[in-house]
């Protein structure tokens, strides 16, 4: 009996002692992973700027674009969805240079800054894409119309305006799918520094996995 617990005991000994090397493996590697690897910083940091001129197209297209003739007068301001895209596009735009150099300059990427920007980037994706959908949205019923709500097909009579709004709705979502793209580099940049969880017996025979602090 006596044989069998200190064997017990030696084996919980080498488990903590390997969850210990794991912790201290992952934020080495976190580390070296923004050290090295000059090609992909430089990829992303190209990825990064790249919604720079996505966002600013469409914010300067949907903010000059405004219609009046005849029938009246439309502009973006009236619609709040319109300018919560101008809003949005804005924030990324001025996110996006602010990121790209931040990545750009060497230094060691630690597992609080893989944090930052994993959380930034969701954040910012989840904006700029609620800006695009529910502009879109806006769009269709321009478009299309809807009896039940009484909405006439606006873009029959403003069609400029529509025109614009369109250009601008499909910029935005070019920059969501940047977005994407970062959000899945930021990602993998972030969780491949955590090792997977190290399985090991328990007193009861039951296996258990034990996640590295």
């Amino acid at each position: 009996m006596m044989k069998t617990m200190s064997e017990d005991e030696r084996k919980q000994n080498k488990q903590a002692r390997g969850v210990t090397a794991v912790a201290l493996g992952g934020e080495e590697a976190a580390a070296s992973g923004g050290a090295d690897g000059g090609d992909g910083r430089a990829a992303e940091t190209l990825l990064r700027v790249t919604p720079v001129g996505l966002c600013v197209a469409a914010l300067v297209i949907m903010l000059k674009n405004a219609q009046d003739n005849d029938y009246g007068a439309i502009s973006y301001a009236d619609l709040t969805a319109f300018k919560y895209l101008v809003y949005a596009n804005g924030v990324c735009a001025a996110y996006s240079l602010f990121s790209a150099f931040y990545v750009a300059v060497r230094r060691p990427m630690t597992l609080s800054r893989s944090w930052t920007l994993f959380f930034l980037d969701q954040v910012l994706t989840y904006a700029i894409l609620a800006a695009g959908t529910m502009s879109a949205e806006i769009m269709y019923l321009a478009h299309y119309g809807d009896v039940k709500v009484t909405w006439s097909k606006e873009c029959n009579v403003f069609g400029s305006f529509c025109k614009r709004a369109t250009t601008s709705v499909g910029i935005t979502f070019a920059s969501v799918a940047c977005y994407v793209l970062l959000s899945l580099v930021s990602s993998y940049r972030l969780f491949s520094a955590y090792e997977t969880p190290i399985p090991f017996i328990s007193s009861k025979g039951l296996e258990i996995a034990s996640f590295p602090h």
